[in-house]
C-alpha cells in the first residue's frame, strides 16, 4: 500500500499512476530460466551477520546518516545461498535501542504477491478463470460511475488494468486520525468507488490497491473462508515461513522484535511514531507482516515453482508496461509481481511495499541473488525512494 502526505513538499505517490498501452508480453522463457536456476529457499542454518566493509553495510549506513531514516534493515542471499543479515541506525528514536537483526516489518504492498499466488492458485484448481469478468464471482459489487463488474477481468485487477481508481487517495490525505480506525474492505472498494472510473478497462496501467481489495473479496467469496486464512494455509505455512503473519482482527501491534515505525507530518517536525496502526486499512493491499528472510523465502519460493503449477506461474511473469511503477523506472507489471532493472544489466523479480512507517523494497534474479532492505519510515522525495533501491541494486550486482 503507498500513502502520500498533503504537504506541498511531498512527492507525488512514488508508484505513479500512468498511461500506457497494455500490451502483453509472455516471459515464459524468462519464467523457466528463474524456476530452472533459483536455489531452494535457504535454511535459518545459512544465516549470518552482515561484513561492515560491504556495500550492502555501506548503503544502509548512508541510509541513516545521509539520508536520515531512523533505521534500516536487510537480507541478502548470496550465490552460494548464504543469507546476510544487516542493520543500521536505531529501532527507537527516544530509547536508542539498536535495530533488531531480521527484525519485522510491515511489508505493505508485498501482500499484493501473496494475494496473486492464492488467486492463481485457485485458477490452477479450476475455482478462477483470469479472464472472466469479477461480476461472475462477486455480482454486483464492482459499481459506480463508468463502472461495471462485467467489464472488469481478474487479470486486469491483478495486473492494474482495470481502470479502477485507489481509495488510498481518501486514507493518505489525512492519515494519522485514521490511524486507529477499522475499516472493512467493503467501505474500501466504496470509497474508491465513488469517484468514478480512472479510465476504460484494458486501456491503460494505473496502479490501485482498489483492485487488491476486491481480489481479496472473491478469494473469500470462491473459498468460503476468510482471506487470512487462506494465505496462511496456502502460502506462509505451505513453505514455513515461520515470521510472517495475518495480523488477527484488532490487532494493531508487531508481534516479534521490530524497530518503530516513523511518519513525517511535516518537513522539520519530530517524527510521529506509527508503529501501532490499524492494518485493515490495507488488508489485502498490504497487511501482512514479516521480515526481510522470511519475505526473500517468499519470492524465492514463488519464483522457483514451489507455489505455483508452471502454467500459472507463466500468467504471473507475463507483464505490460508500467515505467512508473517504481523511483526507478522502466518497470514492468505481471499479476501481483514486477520487474526491477538492474544497473549491472537485465532485470529481477519484485514488488516492494510503502505502508505509514515502513518502506520495503526487494528483488530476485534468474541466479538466485536476493536481497530485501526495509527503511523506518516513508521516504519524502523521489530521491531517497531511489536511495533505498539503491542499495537493493548494489547487494545484487556487487
Amino acid at each position: 500500500m503507498s500513502f502520500t502526505h498533503t504537504t506541498s513538499t511531498r512527492t507525488p505517490r512514488l508508484r505513479r499512476r500512468t498511461a500506457l498501452a497494455t500490451a502483453a508480453v509472455t516471459v515464459s522463457l524468462v519464467a523457466a530460466a528463474v524456476v530452472s536456476a533459483t536455489p531452494p529457499a535457504v535454511a535459518d542454518s545459512n544465516l549470518v551477520a552482515g561484513r561492515s566493509g560491504d556495500v550492502v553495510q555501506q548503503g544502509l549506513n548512508r541510509l541513516v546518516k545521509d539520508d536520515k531514516f531512523p533505521g534500516a534493515l536487510a537480507a541478502v542471499r548470496d550465490r552460494d545461498g548464504r543469507t546476510h543479515n544487516y542493520t543500521a541506525g536505531v529501532a527507537d528514536l527516544k530509547t536508542h535501542a539498536k535495530v533488531p537483526v531480521d527484525g519485522q516489518v510491515r511489508i505493505a504492498s508485498n501482500t499484493k504477491t501473496f494475494v496473486a499466488t492464492v488467486v492463481l492458485q485457485l485458477v490452477g484448481e479450476g475455482k478462477v478463470e483470469l479472464d472472466q469478468p469479477i461480476e461472475k464471482y462477486l455480482p454486483g459489487v464492482v459499481r459506480g460511475k463508468g463502472i461495471d463488474g462485467h467489464n472488469i477481468t481478474v487479470r486486469q485487477l491483478l495486473q492494474h488494468t482495470s481502470g479502477l481508481p485507489d481509495y488510498d487517495q481518501d486514507i493518505a490525505a489525512d492519515y494519522l486520525p485514521r490511524q486507529h480506525t477499522y475499516f472493512e474492505p467493503r467501505q474500501l472498494v466504496d470509497l474508491a468507488l465513488a469517484h468514478g472510473a480512472s479510465s476504460a478497462p484494458g486501456t491503460e496501467w494505473s496502479y490501485s490497491n482498489t483492485n487488491y481489495i476486491i481480489a481479496g473479496l472473491m478469494v473469500q467469496k470462491v473459498t468460503g473462508r476468510p482471506l487470512g486464512e487462506e494465505i496462511t494455509k496456502r502460502v506462509i505455512n505451505r513453505i514455513g515461513l515461520r515470521h510472517t503473519y495475518w495480523p488477527a482482527v484488532g490487532d494493531q501491534t508487531i508481534r516479534e522484535a521490530h524497530p518503530k515505525g516513523y511518519w513525517m507530518t511535516e518537513p522539520g517536525k519530530p517524527l510521529v511514531d506509527v508503529t501501532e496502526q490499524e492494518p485493515s486499512m490495507a488488508w489485502a493491499a498490504g497487511a501482512l507482516i514479516s521480515t526481510p528472510s522470511d519475505l526473500n523465502r517468499f519470492f524465492s519460493a514463488l519464483i522457483g515453482g514451489k507455489l505455483l503449477a508452471p502454467a500459472q506461474l507463466e500468467q504471473m511473469l507475463t507483464t505490460v508496461e508500467a515505467p512508473d511503477a517504481g523511483p526507478r523506472g522502466a518497470a514492468r507489471y505481471g499479476l501481483g509481481i514486477q520487474t526491477f532493472k538492474l544497473s549491472c544489466g537485465g532485470f529481477a523479480w519484485s514488488h516492494g511495499g510503502d505502508a505509514p512507517g515502513y518502506e520495503t523494497r526487494n528483488a530476485i534474479t534468474t541466479d538466485g541473488r536476493q536481497a530485501t532492505v526495509a527503511v523506518t519510515t516513508l521516504p519524502t522525495s523521489l530521491e531517497l525512494a531511489t536511495a533505498v533501491e539503491d542499495v537493493v541494486d548494489a547487494a545484487l550486482c556487487d
